[in-house]
């Protein structure tokens, strides 16, 4: 649950020229899904725990045509990173800044889709920002404060909803939103390791309903949202 998304920087290694590969031969592999398979291996291993072998195997790819086209271990893993906030950056904004909900359904509802995706069958178990980067020896420090400051980011974005809350009416005016939000990143973050040590979606998503008893009292409900609300109905 972690979608910093960087623009206008690129990884380290540049742009690949794919009319310079071998004499201006064309790239023989979809370098899409060689990169989604790089994610999902640094998703489920991390930084470390993934060798080069094991990233052209899963990519389908020779050592040649991965220099060519990615230009080393870390460019490409700052690459899939970046691909997977793209992906998660897509259900996380959409549900906590919809401008349709009042602050707490969109941290309920939060809570519930992170949920659902921590444990889908299709990619590996928990979140990759939660998750890999968190271990590194001293020479991959860049590599440990990248993540970092993309699990800071999503936490500071949790923090701008509560505060808009505030503005809005629907949270209380002396919440702490600093605090609140560094409590739900928490849950959140303890989600990602639940789902990876195989907790159920279901237990997640109890997790999740107890977690929103911490909400602040005494909010006036100013906007009640009938479609939302029963949305999130079993999670208050």
């Amino acid at each position: 649950m972690t979608p910093k998304i960087i623009t206008g920087k690129k990884a380290q290694g540049g742009k690949p020229e794919a009319g310079k590969r071998g004499r201006g031969r064309p790239a023989v592999f979809d370098r899409g899904k060689a990169l989604n398979a790089a994610m999902k291996l640094f998703w489920e291993r991390g930084y470390e725990g993934t060798s080069f072998d094991d990233l052209i195997a899963a990519m389908g790819i020779s050592a040649s045509s991965f220099y060519n086209s990615f230009g080393s271990k870390e460019a490409l893993y700052c690459e899939a990173t970046q691909h997977y906030l793209e992906w998660a950056g897509h259900w996380f904004f959409a549900i906590l800044n919809d401008p349709s909900t009042d602050t707490r359904t969109a941290f309920a509802l939060l809570l519930a889709a992170t949920a659902e995706e921590f444990t889908r069958g299709d990619h590996p178990l928990g979140c990759m920002i939660s998750l890999a980067g968190t271990h590194c020896s001293p020479g991959m420090k860049n590599i440990r404060d990248m993540m970092a400051e993309h699990r800071a980011f999503s936490e500071s974005a949790m923090a701008a909803r509560l505060r808009k809350g505030i503005a809005d009416g629907d949270v209380p005016a002396d919440t702490d939103c600093d605090m609140l939000a560094a409590y739900y990143s928490a849950i959140a973050r303890g989600f990602a390791v639940q789902a990876r040590d195989g907790a159920s979606r279901e237990k997640l998503h109890e997790i999740g309903r107890l977690a929103m008893r911490a909400w602040p009292a005494g909010a006036p409900d100013r906007r009640p949202k009938a479609a939302s609300n029963a949305r999130v109905s079993d999670l208050s």
